[in-house]
Formats: C-alpha cells, structure tokens, sequence
C-alpha cells in the first residue's frame, strides 16, 4: 500500500487547521450592543463586555482617549486611568503634565492588558462623582466607550439603580493581546481606537498604516462593513503607535451643513436631551421608591474623627448585614483572628474586625484610587468596634502562597513577574500620584494579597505615614513579627523614613519570588536563622562565582521543561531580577532605584519574559 495516502487525509485538513488557528485572532465587533445594557454572557464570552481571551496572558498595549473637561491635562487624564503620567507624556511629547490641551485631543494611553475571567482588561477604579451619574454615562461619557455598561455591572457590587455618590467602582478598560501566531507574524500592539464621527474603517486603516485586510480580519468583520460611534476597534501593530498618528477633533471645522441636516440635528439632538431627561427622572423615581431599603449615608463619629477631608465616601453597612453575609461570624467563615469572610448581594467581601483605630484606616483608604491597592468597599459600627468591608482576594496572601508547594500557578515566571510588577505600580501610585503622597512602611509578603486571577494589591495600612511634612521624616520603630527581614538599615538605626523604606521592603519581596523562601528562614542544615537579603547580597557579591551561582537562588518549583524534555536555561532572566532587587537592597538609601525605574525595568522583563515563553510554546 502506498504510504502516502496515510498522508492524504491530514494534508486536506491541513488548510483548515490553519485557517482556524488564524481565525482565533480575531476579536469580535461589538456594534451597538455595547448601548445595550441587558447583554448576557452566561453562555459564552460576548463583544458587549470586553475582548475575549486569545492570546497571550498579559501584555503591555495602548489606548486611545479624548481630553474632555475634568479630564484635559496628561495628570488628569492619567490619575483616570491609573496610570504613570510620565509615559503618558513621553508617548505624547507633551512636557508639561499639568497643562491644558485642546478639548478632543487624542492621547495614547499606555496600559498593562492582562486577561481576567476570560475576559482582557486594563484596570482602574473610578469613585461615582453625583447621584446622576449611571454604568451607562460612566462607560460612554467619562470613559468614551473604553469600558462598557455590562462590564461595569459584571464586576462592581453595586445594583445599577443602587448606585451613589461616592461609591467606588472598578473599571476594566477594554483592551486585547496579540495571539502567539500574531507575534510571530511581528505584531507587538493591538491598539484600542476609539470610534467617532466620520471615521471609517478605510481612514483608520491609512492613519495607522495598517492593511485593510488586518484591521478587517482582527475585528471579525466579513467586510468592510458599519462601525457606530462610543465603541472601539483594536488596531494591529509592530511598533509603538506615534504622536504624529493622533489628531484633534476641532469644533470650527467647515461641515459645509445644508438646512435641512442643520434641522435634522436639532430635532434629534431635542429628542435625545428628552430621552435623557425622561431616563433620570425614572432613575430619580427608582431610588426614591428604594429609598427605605438603603442605608444612611454618613460616616459614623468614631470614624469621622481625626478625617480633615473626605476625598471618597464609603457604604455604611448595618451590623445585622454583616452578620448575615458571614452567617453570624462562624468559625467556617474566618480567614484569620480578625477577618471574615462574607457574600453581600452576591458579591464575596472580606470583614476586618477593628478597634477604635480603624479611623486611620479609613483616612488612608478614603484618599486611594489606584487597581493595585486594596478596595474598602463600606464600614460598620457597633458596640464599640468598627467593621471594614474589603474587596475578596480569592488566593489570599502572596506568602501563604508562594510557600504552598501543590500550587501548580506559582511554578511560572509569568505569574510571578507580574506579582512584582502589580506591588510596584501600587507603591509608584502611593509615592508619586496619591495626594498627599504616602510610605506603606509595612511591605511584606504577608500584607500583599492576590486576586482569583493573581493580580496582587497592597493591603494593611495602619503604618502609613504621609510624606506631605518632608519626604525625610523620623519615625518610632515598630517592629512586628511579619517585618522581620523587610526593614530598611536607616529605620532600624534610627527610625528614619522615606519612600526609599518601601523600596527596600519590595526588594526583599521580589527576592521572595525569585526564591520561594521566605524574608527570614532556617538554615535545613544547623537551624540557623537567615536574612533571605543577606543571603543573596553575600552569594552575588562574590564578582568570580556570583553570576554563576544564580541557578542556586531559583526556586526550583521555576525549572521549566520543553516539551521534548530539556531544561530551558532561565538563568539570564533570573539574574536580570536578582540584580533589580540588588538596586532595592542598597544600605544607602540615595542608591536604591526608584519605583518609577523598577516598574519601567520590571515591565521589560516582563515582555521578554512573555516572548521567550511564545517561543517555546510553538
């Protein structure tokens, strides 16, 4: 028998296999769905919510916004979308982060796009500024159609017609990776372009210089077909989108309108200003008929006490809520000797029982907007102790799991990288965009907590001290039993502390996910305590051997195997983290390495990390 027609069958199927792995690039159009806020996706992903998980894992990728009043500086804008204002200048060429640009200027965004719940997004967070304002006004007028009504009430606690001033909501903006086919093809970007008014898809593709066939292909169209304004496209490209590529959208321009479009616009624009105002009288009528099931909204005394400026209310919760959502505070539902926790509306919280210095908490937290710190949803008092409601972290503390050995999700780079990088963006946020700007001086792997999808969030504050008196400042030293390992040289000599206290700590935990020991361990050999810090300063210092004993310090949970069975060398990516943590570790505070420049090195790491992964799973 002919040994080809064994052959035969696979090379008909070829093709078809092909045009599937290619055909999973693309994303699909949302269309107006996206004014629809009834979308379900109990089924399956849908194009209403977000970009559906294709790719690769994590990304770093761009943005498109408009400058619109409250939002027309580089430091506006950038607070928005939680994000370094100094990239955003950068990317732009603006030098003046403050000053005030046109209205309807495009700007790149520069974001991290990491997949969630099969779903993309980049995250922010966003306090509610009037009682008006609705999912649907937040997703297409503050936020452009860069996140969606579904979206928002997917994943924010809060009942559309429960909403208030001062809720704080989480924001996944939308944003899409490119597949490994995608990068081997040399696309780096998927931009998310937001649609306006005579854009079409032939002008967009000429602007970016991008084939029609791409941008047609990576948004699922079967042609060049319709696109709607407030939703978006994602734009393939090689390189970094350009400032020159960007443009300002005038009012003066010559539309060249005949009377009757002129008529035409100012009926329908009557009509729409009708809609809007029937549709707040409806929500105004709604809450006013669910205004005896809601709660009052005011801080309690205790907690007022010592808060100068509330920047951000939080939900006052009944005691007997509380008690519900945790089954009257059984043994089942507590995390440790003071946290619960509980399900209010469907929604997982976790409880921490304080005492009366809760109001410092509350004053710090009540100041925060950023992804990577943790969210305080509402407080509670009763018979003298204050309750804090958290946002639920499903894997709880980084230490906890980096010391779980069955844990299969702590054994890759990728997770682990990314941890390093989520703990930096929430300690660049608190030293250089929190007003005024704040020292943790409480970082640790215990204090660092990790979502259901591994994205990391700073958490306890009771120590923070701002930095609005002098960055240099002394402090009383209190040392907890978690802080062991992670304290600066200058804290313990003489209680001194700066921004550069933190940077120290986040060294030690970078080393920590490097290594998978612990800040401060037994010697398996003599029970010896070791500094994990002084450990590593003393192999790497070493000049003749250091380099070389790199393959030591990695935990070897990290030992990646090809599919044919060979140990992948990783070494030269664990001696680029080793070393970042070294530039942390230095006893000279003025020699540390700043947060701005570890999230910049953490995030090349990242994507070279990302890119060899690609290559070894082709």
């Amino acid at each position: 028998m002919n040994p080809f027609l064994f052959l035969f069958p696979f090379l008909f199927l070829f093709p078809f296999l092909f045009f599937t792995h290619e055909s999973i690039a693309q994303q699909t159009y949302s269309g107006n769905t996206v004014m629809d806020c009834d979308n379900s996706d109990k089924t399956g992903p849908f194009p209403s919510f977000l970009y559906t998980c294709n790719g690769i894992q994590s990304c770093s990728t761009f943005l498109i916004f408009r400058t619109q009043p409250l939002y027309d500086t580089v430091f506006t804008i950038s607070k928005l979308m939680s994000i370094d204002h100094m990239d955003v200048a950068r990317i732009n060429g603006i030098t003046d982060s403050n000053a005030i640009l046109p209205l309807n200027k495009e700007l790149i965004i520069p974001v991290t796009c990491s997949c969630y719940d099969q779903y993309y997004q980049a995250n922010t967070s966003f306090v509610i500024p009037t009682f008006y304002d609705t999912y649907f006004t937040i997703a297409n007028l503050t936020f452009q159609g860069l996140t969606t009504c579904d979206s928002l009430e997917k994943y924010n606690v809060y009942d559309r017609l429960d909403l208030h001033a001062g809720d704080k909501l989480h924001v996944p903006l939308r944003c899409a990776c490119p597949t490994v086919s995608q990068t081997n093809d040399g696309i780096r970007f998927l931009l998310t372009y937001l649609i306006t008014w005579k854009d079409s898809i032939k002008k967009i593709s000429k602007r970016f210089n991008v084939s029609v066939h791409d941008l047609v292909l990576e948004n699922g169209f079967s042609s060049v077909e319709e696109i709607f304004p407030f939703t978006t496209l994602l734009v393939p490209l090689s390189t970094e989108p350009l400032n020159s590529q960007t443009r300002t959208l005038g009012r003066n321009r010559n539309w060249n309108l005949s009377k009757k479009a002129i008529i035409a616009g100012v009926l329908s624009g009557g009509f729409l200003a009708i809609l809007c105002g029937v549709f707040v009288i409806y929500l105004i009528s709604k809450r006013e008929v669910n205004k005896g099931k809601t709660v009052k909204w005011a801080l309690p005394k205790d907690i007022q006490l010592g808060i100068a400026s509330v920047d951000q209310l939080f939900k006052i919760y009944r005691f007997e809520e509380l008690e519900e959502a945790t089954d009257g505070f059984t043994l089942e539902h507590r995390l440790s000797a003071s946290v619960y926790k509980g399900s209010l509306k469907g929604r997982k919280v976790a409880i921490k029982q304080m005492g009366s210095h809760a109001n410092k908490e509350v004053k710090i937290l009540q100041k925060f907007n950023h992804f990577n710190l943790i969210g305080l949803y509402g407080v509670c008092e009763h018979d003298k102790a204050s309750y804090l409601v958290y946002e639920f972290m499903e894997n709880g503390s980084l230490n906890k799991w980096l010391q779980d050995l069955n844990c299969q999700e702590s054994q890759t780079w990728n997770n682990r990288i990314r941890i390093g990088l989520d703990v930096a963006k929430g300690l660049q946020y608190l030293h250089n965009f929190a007003n005024p700007a704040y020292v943790h001086k409480d970082i640790n792997s215990s204090n660092i907590l990790l979502t259901k999808d591994l994205r990391a969030k700073i958490s306890k504050f009771g120590l923070a001290k701002s930095t609005e008196k002098g960055e240099n400042v002394n402090s009383s030293i209190k040392c907890r039993f978690e802080s062991k390992g992670y304290l600066a040289p200058e804290y313990l000599e003489a209680g001194y502390v700066t921004t550069k206290t933190d940077v120290y700590a986040f060294g030690v935990v970078l080393l920590e996910l490097i290594t998978g020991k612990k800040a401060v361990y037994e010697n398996d050999d003599d029970g010896v305590e070791v500094m994990l810090s002084e450990e590593v300063a003393s192999i790497m210092g070493d000049e003749k051997n250091g380099k070389g004993k790199v393959n030591y310090l990695i935990d070897p949970r990290l030992q990646a195997r090809h599919a044919f069975g060979f140990v992948i060398d990783q070494d030269e990516l664990a001696l680029r983290m080793v070393k970042l943590s070294l530039g942390c570790l230095e006893s000279e505070p003025s020699r540390r390495l700043s947060m701005n420049e570890i999230v910049s090195t953490l995030m090349m790491i990242q994507m070279d990390a990302q890119s060899s992964e690609n290559i070894f799973m082709v």
